[in-house]
């Protein structure tokens, strides 16, 4: 299993079907968790595909319709009933407060833990959390109420060590840590060995941008420029594109174009419209345009 990989729980748009759940994802870093959007049954998925409610503590709201957040306030009580006590950290737009506070004061008294608000500001780009591990950056985008997507990433890995050469300088333990974080190394004798002579460049740090909703938007571009995974919304057809603009929402072949100005990696498209039999429909549109796309599908796993 990649060490940094997303989990699809949800893909649906705002209509509920048989077929798709609400939009939900876990972005997965050496087993740290983090929650994109709470749609209803965001629970009942982790549950499916064995994913541990203890390690999350990060949850990111791309705004506040129904379809991406309407699973918090069961997903909060659960995480109580399961006796979590570590803070919960919610990044939302500024009304979350208005939304959440009201059910959290007559459903969820005595929580044994605090659940607090991040507010993010969706107009602009800008780092909205920071760990050891990742970054978290705010992506303005464009709908019918202020949202936001987000860019996960990687922090840059220490390089690794070459034993061998570590060895044969015989280098005290406590000069290990400055050398994988790029020092050189002088010997008892005065000698300077090189740090590219002990160490190996760990792999270049990963990104995933999460992009949904959004009408079609090319100012996200710079944002989004290079990164590896770009999750972009794809509700409609192109013969629905009049509805796709009405509603600030966007076409498959959009979502393609946007990937291949940005040059991402690859592309998985999601948030389909309910009025869609097949999927496979969508796909056939994005990738003439953008090869390298997939169709999101709950229980995916996808490595960045």
């Amino acid at each position: 299993m990649a060490e940094f990989n997303i989990k699809i729980l949800g893909c649906g748009s705002a209509l509920p079907t048989v077929r798709h759940m609400a939009t939900s994802q876990i972005v997965n870093l050496r087993d740290k968790l983090y929650m994109i959007d709470c749609g209803e049954g965001t629970q009942v998925q982790m549950r499916r595909m064995r994913i541990k409610f203890n390690k999350l503590n990060h949850i990111f709201i791309s705004h506040l319709h129904g379809d991406h957040c309407f699973g918090l306030p069961g997903l909060i009580s659960t995480l109580g009933m399961l006796g979590r006590t570590g803070d919960l950290f919610i990044h939302a737009p500024k009304n979350m407060e208005e939304y959440l506070q009201p059910v959290l004061r007559l459903f969820n008294k005595g929580l044994p833990f605090c659940v607090r608000l991040n507010q993010v500001d969706t107009s602009k780009h800008a780092l909205i959390m920071e760990d050891r591990s990742m970054e978290v950056y705010s992506i303005p985008l464009n709908h019918r109420i202020p949202s936001c997507g987000f860019l996960f990433a990687e922090k840059q890995k220490e390089a690794h060590l070459l034993r061998d050469m570590i060895d044969f300088y015989q280098i005290p333990v406590k000069f290990l840590r400055q050398i994988k974080q790029g020092a050189d190394y002088t010997t008892p004798d005065g000698e300077v060995i090189s740090n590219k002579r002990l160490t190996r460049p760990a792999e270049p740090a990963k990104r995933y941008a999460y992009c949904s909703d959004t009408a079609y938007f090319p100012a996200i571009i710079p944002a989004i420029s290079g990164v590896d995974l770009l999750y972009h919304e794809a509700t409609f057809l192109e013969a629905d594109k009049a509805r796709a603009k009405e509603t600030y929402h966007s076409t498959a072949s959009q979502a393609a174009e946007i990937a291949r100005q940005a040059k991402v990696g690859k592309l998985v498209i999601g948030h389909f419209s309910a009025r869609y039999e097949d999927d496979n429909s969508l796909k056939k549109e994005a990738a003439p345009i953008f090869a390298d796309t997939i169709l999101a599908k709950e229980g995916m796993v996808l490595p960045v």
